[in-house]
C-alpha cells in the first residue's frame, strides 16, 4: 500500500493567513530548502519570486496571488500563496476551494492569534486540510501554549502541537520533534543539526508527546489500547495517524520556525510530502469523475490573456477540446508559471495547475472537460464597501479607459463597474481604499491610463410636503405655426418608497389623448431634478384639465407645459431633502464591540441589535442602521479599531428626512448661490 508521501500527482498547497504573517516568505524558504533556488529569497530586499509586481513591491506585502512550483523528494508540489490583506484575498479565494492541503500563517504573538480567525474558520467551511505554521519562532517571547490557547477556540478541529521550542535564555533556538523524539538545533542557512533532547526539557517532551499521542488516541482505537497498556507506539503507527488526522481533517497540526532563516522548513516540506493527501482526494470532494480543469482565475500578461486552473481527475494536453456548460473550448498552449515567468508545457499532468492560453469565452469559476462536468464551486466573494468615481484625465483616454477597465473586472473577482446615470457617473467598487488604489495604480502602469477619481454621489432625492394644484404653459409664436400647450395638474405626496404614479381625469376632450402621453413625460423630467438639485420622489400626479389649439398644440408643446407645471407645483409644494439610510451589518471581535458600538454611533447610527455571531466563539453581529453619508472612511475605522478584522455589509433600507444644518449643507453644494 501506497504511503501519502509516495502519492502520485501534483499536491496544490495554499498559504493563507493574514497580512504580514510571512506568507510569502515562507513560500520563497520553501522553494529554496527544496533546492528549487540557489538563494533564499527576500520581500524585504526585492529578490522574491513572489510578490514581483511593482504594487506588491511598493506596498510590502501581496496584492494577488503567487504561483510557485517545485519538487521535493520525488513530490511534487504547486504553491499558492494568498493575498493576507483584506483588500486582495478574494484573489486567492476560487483557488483555495481547489487545494489539496493548506498552511496558515501565525505570528508567533498570542495576541495576534485572532488575526488567524477568518483564515482558520474559511478552511473548516470548505473542508479543506490545513496545518498552521508558526513563523518567526526566533523573534516569540510568549510561550507557544499560550498561542496554542488562543488559537484553538478559531479551530473546529483540535490542533495538535508537533513540536516544542529548545530555548537559549530568551530566544528559540531549536525545537524538538515529539512524533520522532529527536531534537535539532537551528543552523542559518544549513538543515537543522541534530542534538540531544536537553536535559531540562526532558519531563516537558514527556507531557508534551502524551498529549499529543492521546489527541491522536480519539480516532485511534488500537494507539488507545497501546496507551493504556504503556505501550510504546511505532514511529510508523504515528505518522500513519497524523496524515489520517490531516487527511479528514479529525485535527490541525501545529509546527514552528522562521521563514527568513528557514527554520523548520525542511520539517514542514516533510510533514506536506508525507501527510498530506493528493490530488484524487481534492477531485472526490469536488466531485470531478473525468479529467477536468477548473479556472481560477483571468490575468492579461506579454502572452496575451490566460486562464489559470488546476487540472484533476486524469491528464489534459494541449489542443484538447473540453466542454464548458453548453459551449466547447479548444485548449491553447499550456504553460507552468513561476512568478511572473512562464514556461511552455506540452500537457499537464493530474494535479497540476496551469495556465491556459487561447480559451477567451472561459472566466473564473468555469469548469472545463472531456466528460460529465463536476457542480460549480461556491465561494462567497467579501462585501465591496468602497467606491470611487473616476474619469480619464485625458477625454481622448474613454475608449482605453474601458478596455482596461474590462479586462481587470475578469482578472479581479471583487472588483465591479457601475454606471450611474442620475449622477453621471463610472464607479469602480471594491473591498476597500486599498484595493481600489492598487487598481488605479496598475492603470496607468498598465495601460497608461491616467484618472481623476473622487467620491461618489450619495444618493440623495427630494421629495413633497404638501398637495399642490398648478396650471402650466407653454406658448409661442413665431409666424406659421406656434406652439400651444395647457394643463392643469394636482400633485400630491405619497408615503415612502411609493414612488411615482400618474393618471388623468380630462374631460369633454380638453386635452387630445394622444397628447397625454407627452404630459406625463414633461412632468417626468421637471422629477428628474427638484427645486432642491436632486430626483424627485413619492408623489402622484393626476392631469385634471387644459386646453390645446388645433392648429398649434403639438406634443413638444404639450411635453413643455407639463415641465412648467410640475416645476412650479414642486416649488410651491414644500419640498424637502431624503437621504438614503443603509441596514448595516459588522462581523467583529468581541474585544473591539464596544468601540465598533461608539463609531457607529458617532455617524448617526442606530443601533438595531447586537448578538453573538453564529458558530464563532469570541465574535459578535452588530446590526444598525446608518445614513449613506456616513459610510465614507467607515470600512478603515472598523478596521483600525478591531486588528483589522471587522468587516461589514451595508445595503439600502429607506429614504428618511434629513432637515437642519445637515440638509442645508448638502442643498447648498448642489445648488450654490449665485456669484
Amino acid at each position: 500500500m501506497a504511503t501519502a508521501g509516495e502519492t502520485k500527482g501534483t499536491r496544490m498547497i495554499a498559504l493563507v493567513g493574514p497580512a504580514g504573517a510571512g506568507k510569502t516568505s515562507l513560500a520563497e524558504a520553501l522553494l529554496f530548502a527544496a533546492g528549487a533556488t540557489d538563494r533564499l529569497g527576500s520581500t524585504a530586499n526585492g529578490s522574491s519570486i513572489g510578490d514581483s509586481s511593482p504594487e506588491a513591491r511598493q506596498r510590502g506585502g501581496s496584492t494577488e496571488l503567487n504561483l510557485l512550483h517545485f519538487d521535493y523528494l520525488g513530490s511534487h508540489f504547486a504553491i499558492v500563496d494568498c493575498p493576507g490583506s483584506v483588500g486582495f484575498a478574494a484573489d486567492g479565494t476560487r483557488a483555495l476551494a481547489l487545494a489539496d492541503a493548506a498552511i496558515v500563517v501565525v505570528d508567533p504573538d498570542p495576541a495576534r492569534a485572532p488575526l488567524a480567525a477568518p483564515a482558520l474558520r474559511l478552511l473548516d467551511e470548505l473542508g479543506i486540510p490545513h496545518l498552521v505554521f508558526v513563523n518567526r519562532i526566533d523573534q516569540a517571547h510568549g510561550r507557544i501554549r499560550d498561542l496554542l490557547s488562543a488559537l484553538q477556540p478559531m479551530s473546529v478541529s483540535p490542533l495538535i502541537a508537533r513540536q516544542i521550542p529548545i530555548r537559549e535564555g530568551e530566544k528559540v533556538t531549536g525545537f524538538v520533534d515529539l512524533a520522532l523524539e529527536r531534537a535539532y538545533h537551528y543552523e542559518p542557512g544549513k538543515e537543522s543539526r541534530r542534538i540531544d533532547i536537553p536535559e531540562m526539557l526532558a519531563n516537558d517532551e514527556k507531557k508534551a508527546r502524551t498529549q499529543m499521542l492521546e489527541q491522536l488516541a480519539d480516532h485511534d482505537d488500537e494507539l488507545l489500547e497501546q496507551l493504556l497498556m504503556d505501550q510504546e507506539p511505532a514511529p510508523e503507527k504515528i505518522f500513519t495517524d497524523l496524515a489520517r488526522e490531516t487527511g479528514e481533517n479529525l485535527g490541525v497540526s501545529l509546527m514552528f520556525g522562521s521563514a527568513l532563516s528557514a527554520w523548520g522548513v525542511r520539517r514542514l516540506l516533510k510533514a506536506l510530502r508525507h501527510e498530506v493527501p493528493g490530488p484524487a482526494a481534492a477531485a472526490t470532494r469536488l466531485g470531478v469523475e473525468s479529467p477536468s480543469l477548473n479556472v481560477f482565475k483571468v490575468i492579461h500578461g506579454s502572452v496575451g490573456r490566460l486562464a489559470l486552473g488546476r487540472v484533476l481527475g486524469g491528464k489534459i494536453a494541449e489542443g484538447s477540446d473540453l466542454k464548458s456548460g453548453s459551449d466547447h473550448a479548444r485548449l491553447g498552449a499550456l504553460f507552468r508559471v513561476q512568478g511572473e515567468k512562464t514556461a511552455k508545457i506540452g500537457e499537464a499532468q493530474d494535479g497540476d495547475v496551469v495556465a491556459v492560453a487561447k480559451v477567451d469565452s472561459i472566466k473564473a469559476g468555469d469548469w472545463l472537460g472531456s466528460g460529465k462536468l463536476p457542480p460549480p464551486i461556491e465561494v462567497e466573494m467579501p462585501a465591496r464597501n468602497f467606491a470611487l468615481a473616476i474619469e480619464p484625465a485625458d477625454r481622448k483616454d474613454d475608449v482605453k479607459l474601458s478596455g482596461a477597465i474590462h479586462r481587470f473586472v475578469e482578472e479581479d473577482s471583487a472588483l465591479i463597474v457601475e454606471h450611474d446615470d442620475a449622477n453621471h457617473e463610472l464607479r469602480l467598487r471594491g473591498v476597500n481604499d486599498e484595493h481600489l488604489n492598487t487598481v488605479i495604480a496598475r492603470l496607468k502602469r498598465r495601460y497608461g491610463v491616467e484618472v481623476k477619481t473622487h467620491p461618489p454621489a450619495v444618493g440623495y432625492k427630494e421629495s413633497i410636503r404638501k398637495p399642490v394644484t398648478q396650471k402650466g404653459r407653454h406658448k409661442k409664436q413665431s409666424g406659421g405655426h406656434g406652439q400651444f400647450g395647457d394643463v392643469i395638474i394636482e400633485v400630491k405626496p405619497l408615503p415612502r418608497g411609493s414612488g411615482f404614479h400618474f393618471e388623468e381625469k380630462i374631460h369633454g376632450g380638453a386635452i387630445p389623448k394622444q397628447y397625454i402621453p407627452a404630459v406625463e413625460d414633461g412632468v417626468k423630467e421637471a422629477m428628474a431634478k427638484g427645486p432642491l438639485g436632486f430626483q424627485v420622489v413619492d408623489c402622484a400626479v393626476t392631469l385634471i384639465d387644459g386646453s390645446y389649439h388645433s392648429v398649434d398644440s403639438s406634443e413638444l408643446a404639450f411635453r413643455l407645459a407639463g415641465r412648467i407645471a410640475m416645476q412650479e407645483a414642486l416649488a410651491a409644494a414644500q419640498p424637502h431633502l431624503l437621504e438614503p439610510m443603509q441596514k448595516l451589518s459588522v462581523l467583529c471581535p468581541s474585544g473591539a464591540t464596544s468601540r465598533i458600538t461608539s463609531a457607529i454611533a458617532g455617524r448617526r447610527g442606530q443601533m438595531l441589535g447586537m448578538g453573538p455571531r453564529e458558530g464563532w466563539t469570541g465574535w459578535d453581529r452588530i446590526e444598525a442602521m446608518i445614513p449613506e453619508a456616513e459610510l465614507s472612511g467607515l470600512e478603515a475605522e472598523l478596521r483600525s479599531q478591531s486588528q483589522g478584522l471587522a468587516t461589514y455589509e451595508a445595503e439600502f433600507d429607506h429614504l428618511a428626512e434629513l432637515n437642519g444644518p445637515l440638509a442645508d449643507k448638502v442643498i447648498k453644494q448642489k445648488v450654490p448661490e449665485p456669484a
